[in-house]
């Protein structure tokens, strides 16, 4: 026999499950808006890690191609030095990217970072492969974050 609270208790699980189906779904929406908005080619105009901000000239040689599945290819002067995947969390605040090399020196390491997208720039920030995620866009001395600035090239 149903007592009436039992059937309450079932009727929250069953809303409960709509509910997170709902908030899946719009996490899903915004992972494949931000996607869509992150792919492309980027080039690198600053570069900053652990509080050394790189030169100009060798930052500019440095672009990645990012695909709409999430995998990606980094370049310097043009040739492939590694690719890997990534998963994001728009819903985040600031919005999360996770990333692994799936060749190279790194070759699955995980690396936690944020990010932030503009119109035609972009902002990544992450740790060093185990470490923390970073809380902010920043890269002071000794704290293992680097701070990446990308402008989106044009086709």
């Amino acid at each position: 026999m149903k007592t009436p609270f039992m059937i309450s208790t079932i009727s929250f699980l069953f809303a409960s499950l709509g509910l997170l189906g709902a908030v899946e779904d719009e996490k899903q929406a915004a992972i494949k808006k931000d996607r869509k908005k992150y792919e492309g080619t980027w080039r690198v105009v600053s570069l900053e890690a652990n509080g050394n901000k790189a030169p100009e000239e060798n930052v500019k040689k440095i672009s990645v191609v990012n695909q709409a599945d999430g995998t990606w290819i980094l370049k310097v002067d043009g040739e492939k030095v590694t690719q890997g995947t990534s998963e994001i969390d728009p819903t985040q605040k600031p919005k999360t990217i996770d990333f692994m090399a799936t060749e190279g020196d790194q070759k699955g390491q995980i690396v936690l970072g944020i990010y932030e997208l503009g119109d035609d720039t972009r902002r990544l920030c992450y740790a060093q492969p185990g470490k923390d995620r970073p809380a902010e866009f920043s890269a002071p001395a000794d704290s293992g974050h680097t701070l990446v600035v990308f402008k989106r090239e044009k086709n």
